[in-house]
């Protein structure tokens, strides 16, 4: 099995309802996300998936987060954007618009600091 992983950021602002605690108040985070995808075999060119399809569905999808109060999109109006929530979006989006012959989209890491993330598989 093979696994390859690209990494990509963005900065957004959100804030934590229901939460005691200072996540409750207005901040932003420079968030990295890094894409997992697993492959069992190569292409006869020896890889598995082109980077490139891979990095620009993901570009895409971060595009609506870039530069956003995440609380205000359609994905966060009943659900906090943490970085679990934001991980599994993420996965589910990329999974439906990813389908390249015989690679998964295995996993999606968010982390709202170097310390701190979260991921999310199926």
């Amino acid at each position: 099995m093979f696994e390859l992983d690209i990494t990509k950021e963005f900065s957004a602002a959100h804030q934590l309802i229901g939460y005691q605690g200072p996540c409750s108040q207005l901040h932003g985070h420079n968030w990295t996300v890094q894409v997992f995808v697993t492959a069992e075999k190569l292409n006869e060119l020896g890889f598995a998936m082109d980077f490139r399809v891979l990095k620009k569905a993901l570009a895409q999808i971060l595009e609506r987060y870039d530069h956003h109060f995440l609380n205000d999109l359609p994905e966060f109006r009943d659900t906090n954007p943490t970085s679990e929530n934001i991980a599994r979006f993420i996965y589910r989006d990329l999974s439906a618009s990813v389908s390249y012959p015989g690679v998964k989209i295995s996993k999606v890491r968010v982390c709202e600091s170097p310390s701190s993330g979260a991921s999310y598989s199926e």
